[in-house]
């Protein structure tokens, strides 16, 4: 195997001769997930109380079952869903906090490193395209990457086995040579099912919150820990 993991689930190194595609997650794994996380738990129900003339426990009352009824499903990701059952633009909403939107420690690095390594870099995100379109004008995030695919091309989440179908015949690569690197360990579950070997998740993806202290898939706190092995940088 690729990866040498501790008995905590931790990973000690990676070997990156092993590796030849190198997908990666976007919120809460290149960028700090306190973003998205402020956005929908706070400025959304702040902005519909606003509009609807309702306090803000009304507005999270009402809000709460919607969010949940969504939740693993492309809806949850769709700016244009959620515009029209909210009643007003998302994405513009998003633009205006967006300078809130920030990488997690050591990730912009991590992708340089990778950029001069015999791996392909394949950005795979749930964001809808107009989520992805204003955090790539936030940050260099782009330069950094071979290709990027959003679940709104395939019509499916990650989650679901149809995704990786769509992704293997727009960009195929051996499911055996790929590391995968996500957040969300229900994605990572989809991916083992579709027989992805290399899976590595976070401990912390957002900054402002504690750190996971134990997961099922192995794990780091930042990109440095898995930097051995990846060429130093220009």
């Amino acid at each position: 195997m690729a990866l040498v993991v501790a008995r905590d689930r931790k990973i000690q190194s990676i070997d990156w001769a092993q590796i030849n595609t190198v997908l990666l997650d976007m919120d809460g794994t290149l960028l700090d997930l306190h973003f998205d996380n402020t956005f929908w738990l706070y400025t959304i129900p702040q902005h519909y109380a606003s509009r609807n003339q309702l306090s803000l426990q009304e507005a999270n009352d009402y809000l709460t079952p919607i969010f949940k009824s969504q939740t693993g499903k492309l809806n949850w990701y769709c700016l244009d869903f959620w515009s029209s059952t909210l009643g007003f633009d998302i994405a513009s909403l998003k633009r205006e906090v967006a300078a809130g939107v920030s990488w997690r420690p050591h990730a912009e690095t991590f992708l340089r490193r990778l950029r001069a390594s015999h791996c392909e870099a394949i950005l795979i995100t749930n964001a809808h395209p107009d989520t992805l379109a204003i955090k790539l004008d936030q940050l260099a995030l782009g330069p950094w990457l071979d290709k990027r695919f959003t679940s709104h091309e395939f019509g499916a989440p990650k989650e679901d086995p149809a995704f990786w179908v769509h992704l293997q015949r727009n960009h195929p690569f051996d499911p055996t040579k790929t590391l995968f690197v996500d957040d969300s360990e229900h994605v990572l579950a989809a991916a083992e099912k579709y027989g992805i070997h290399h899976l590595v998740t976070l401990r912390q993806p957002d900054s402002q919150q504690r750190p996971r202290t134990s997961t099922r898939y192995p794990s780091i706190q930042h990109f440095d820990e898995i930097f051995a092995g990846l060429p130093d940088h220009a």
